[in-house]
C-alpha cells in the first residue's frame, strides 16, 4: 500500500469518514501515481478502486499503485462508472471534496448515486499535500536545480537592446532543453513594466537603468520549483539599491524565522515590518509566498490572512516583493523546505542587484 494512501486513510478515520470520493486530479496523482489528466480514486478503510477512461488503459496498469484498476469507455461516463463503483462495495454513505465540485456537478451526481449519500468533506486530501515526502522533496530539489542552473544560463541576455521576449524565449528553451517541463510561462519585466508583478513579456528592448524581474520555474517528475531575482542593467542608483536591499533584507528575515510551529501569517508579518522601516510596505500587494510541489501555487498560503501553521516537511516559497508604479519592481524568491529546527534553501542561484 502506497504512503499516500496510508496517510488518506488515517485522516479519514479521524474525521469519521468510512468512503471518500478523490476526484481533484491532483490529489488523484498524489494518492495513486497516475500522471494522467483523467481519473478518480474511490477508497475505503479497507478497499478502494481507480477509475480512468480507455485512453489510459496501459498508463493506468503501469502507474497506479494501492488500488485496482477500473477502465471504462464510451457511452460510459466517469460519473456514471464512480456510482457504479459505489454501490458494489456497497457503500451507504460517500464523502467528496467539497472544494474542488461545483454545484452543478454535485446536482448531476446526485441523479447518479441513487441510493448512495453524498457528503462534502473539506481538505481531506489537501491539507495531507501539504507536507512532503523526502522522494517528493528530491523531486522539488531536481527543479530547483534546473531552475538555478537556467538563472546561470541566461546572464549572458541581460544586456541594453536584448528585448524581454527573447530572455523568455531563452529560459523556456533552456529549461526543456534540460528534459524539464515549463512550471508556468516566464515572467520577465524590464523598466517600469518590472512594476508589474505578472507582466508578461514584452517586444520592449532592455535600457540601462532598468530594473529587470525574472520568474520562472521548471517541472520535473510532475514537481515544481519557482524563482525570482531582479537585477539592474548598468550601474544602478541609490534609490535602486534602497528598494533593492530592502527587499533582500525582507525576504532573508523571513527565511530566517521560518521553524516548525510558527504561523505563516507570522512569518509574512515579519517580511512586511522590514519594508516599513523603509516606508516601502504599502508597495508590497500580496503574499509573502505559496505552498510548492506537483502544483506552484499548491496548498498553503503565507500571506496576511492565512491559517496555516509551518511543519516540517512543507515546502514553501519566500518571495517579497516591491512595486512603484513608473518607476519599477523589485521581487526576490527562493523555495525552502521546512526542517527540524528551521529551514533548508532549495534555490541557490545568487541574488545580486548586478547581472555577472
Amino acid at each position: 500500500m502506497s504512503q499516500s494512501l496510508e496517510k488518506l486513510r488515517s485522516r479519514m478515520s479521524e474525521a469519521g469518514i468510512d468512503a471518500m470520493l478523490v476526484t481533484a486530479i491532483d490529489n488523484v496523482r498524489w494518492l495513486t501515481g497516475f500522471s494522467g489528466s483523467s481519473g478518480a480514486a474511490l477508497v475505503t478503510q479497507s478497499d478502494g478502486i481507480f477509475i480512468s477512461d480507455s485512453r489510459y488503459r496501459e498508463q493506468a496498469g503501469e502507474e497506479v499503485r494501492g488500488l485496482p484498476v477500473e477502465i471504462y469507455q464510451s457511452p460510459k461516463s466517469l460519473a456514471e462508472t464512480m456510482a457504479e463503483a459505489a454501490k458494489n462495495l456497497g457503500l451507504p454513505k460517500l464523502a467528496f471534496e467539497a472544494e474542488h465540485v461545483s454545484v452543478a456537478t454535485f446536482n448531476s451526481w446526485k441523479e447518479r448515486f441513487n441510493g448512495v449519500a453524498l457528503e462534502p468533506a473539506s481538505n481531506i486530501a489537501d491539507q495531507l499535500r501539504m507536507v512532503k515526502t523526502a522522494e517528493e522533496i528530491e523531486k522539488i530539489k531536481a527543479a530547483c536545480g534546473v531552475a538555478d542552473s537556467c538563472w546561470s544560463h541566461v546572464q549572458r541576455m541581460l544586456q541594453p537592446g536584448v528585448s524581454e521576449y527573447d530572455i523568455g524565449l531563452d529560459i523556456e528553451f533552456f529549461i526543456r532543453r534540460l528534459g524539464a517541463q515549463l512550471a508556468f510561462s516566464p515572467i520577465v519585466v524590464s523598466g517600469p513594466r518590472s512594476a508589474r508583478p505578472h507582466g508578461y513579456p514584452s517586444e520592449r528592448k532592455l535600457e540601462n537603468g532598468d530594473f529587470v524581474t525574472m520568474d520562472f520555474g521548471a517541472n520535473v517528475d510532475g514537481y515544481n520549483s519557482d524563482i525570482t531575482r531582479t537585477i539592474v542593467i548598468g550601474e544602478p542608483t541609490k534609490r535602486h539599491r534602497e528598494i533593492w536591499n530592502a527587499v533582500l533584507e525582507a525576504q532573508l528575515a523571513a527565511i530566517d524565522a521560518i521553524r516548525p510551529g510558527k504561523g505563516a501569517q507570522e512569518i509574512d508579518a515579519l517580511s512586511r515590518e522590514v519594508l516599513a522601516k523603509y516606508d516601502f510596505a504599502k508597495y508590497f500587494g500580496h503574499g509573502l509566498g505559496h505552498g510548492l510541489g506537483r502544483l506552484v501555487h499548491d496548498i498553503g498560503g503565507m500571506n496576511a490572512v492565512s491559517k496555516d501553521i509551518l511543519e516540517e516537511g512543507q515546502v514553501w516559497t519566500v518571495e517579497p516583493g516591491v512595486y512603484i508604479e513608473a518607476f519599477g519592481g523589485v521581487r526576490i524568491e527562493d523555495d525552502i523546505v521546512v526542517t527540524a529546527d528551521g529551514c533548508e534553501l532549495l534555490t541557490h542561484s545568487p541574488k545580486q542587484i548586478s547581472p555577472t
